[in-house]
């Protein structure tokens, strides 16, 4: 895949991202409807999409890039959650603290990510993807929602649960088991799940089109440690990421999906970690906001940079 080729599908995301802007400006969709289709995206459609990935032949050579994958992206994960923690640790301010930390981490892998190696890349991508959104549901579950939750009866709350019974985990060990067998949906079941899973990337980049649509530019973001979470995000995590990738030995197609999961912008549960804690939202919103607009820049850039040798 060269550079043209992904530029051309951010940009054609980003239009799917102004029609979701128009639907949102005519009011056309409600803030409850987002919220109910964001649910039948992270609890309906994006298990299907993963389901559908699997459904493949087994062979030893893909599962041990997904093993390498899978460690060089837990190892990213520790080297941003450290460094994060040391840049950010001076904030007095503890909303911005928090938002900081959690920006600079956490992509919006799976909303925007999925969407894009999907339709770079078609199942083999999405199958690699699923490293990425595994490792980051790991960690966005336990390191992530505990920024936002502090106190011991807030950490009590907080259980392996919420991993283990996430629908995307339980996708892909679904997956995991088909491709392991070689096994197959019925073939009903099978379509239905393959145009459920087809639905991702327009619902999902209009859906976030719609969220920008009442955002307004105030001096929220102009403040300082949210460009500096940005460019974490958006530029040097990613390229921490291609040298971890580089020097585990990733490679191919599970190379360059697992690079651009990186290269996503700031994830959106930030705004609501954020109006969970009741802390105001506003840095949060032009955080997400930012990074989702500069993402349409930085992740060629992040591509174009995965390709050099070292």
């Amino acid at each position: 895949m060269d550079l043209g080729q992904l530029t051309n599908q951010i940009l054609l995301m980003f239009g799917l991202m102004l029609v979701g802007v128009i639907i949102g400006k005519a009011k056309l969709m409600h803030a409850q409807t987002s919220r109910d289709l964001t649910n039948i995206l992270i609890y309906v459609i994006g298990p299907c999409l993963i389901i559908n990935a699997f459904e493949q032949d087994f062979s030893s050579s893909r599962i041990k890039i997904f093993m390498l994958a899978t460690v060089g992206v837990a190892i990213f994960y520790f080297i941003e959650i450290i460094l994060s923690h040391f840049l950010f640790s001076r904030v007095k301010n503890e909303n911005i603290r928090h938002m900081s930390i959690y920006g600079s981490i956490y992509s919006n892998a799976g909303f925007m990510g999925i969407p894009l190696i999907s339709a770079l890349f078609g199942p083999t991508g999405v199958f690699y993807g699923v490293v990425s959104l595994a490792v980051w549901n790991v960690f966005n579950w336990t390191h992530g929602i505990r920024l936002f939750h502090e106190t011991k009866e807030e950490k009590e709350g907080i259980s392996w649960k919420s991993i283990a019974f996430n629908p995307n985990i339980i996708a892909i060990l679904i997956g995991l088991i088909l491709f392991s067998f070689s096994l197959r949906l019925p073939y009903t079941v099978n379509e239905v799940v393959k145009y459920v899973g087809s639905i991702n990337t327009p619902l999902s980049m209009i859906v976030i089109g719609a969220g920008f649509a009442n955002i307004k530019i105030d001096k929220q973001m102009l403040e300082k440690n949210i460009w500096f979470s940005l460019i974490l995000r958006n530029l040097i995590y990613p390229v921490i990421a291609i040298v971890v990738l580089k020097l585990v030995g990733v490679t191919g197609v599970a190379f360059y999906t697992t690079v651009v999961m990186s290269a996503c912008p700031v994830a959106g549960l930030i705004v609501l970690f954020t109006l969970q804690k009741k802390q105001n939202p506003a840095p949060a919103i032009a955080l997400m906001s930012l990074s989702t607009l500069f993402s349409l820049v930085t992740i060629p850039i992040i591509f174009a940079l995965s390709n050099f040798k070292f």
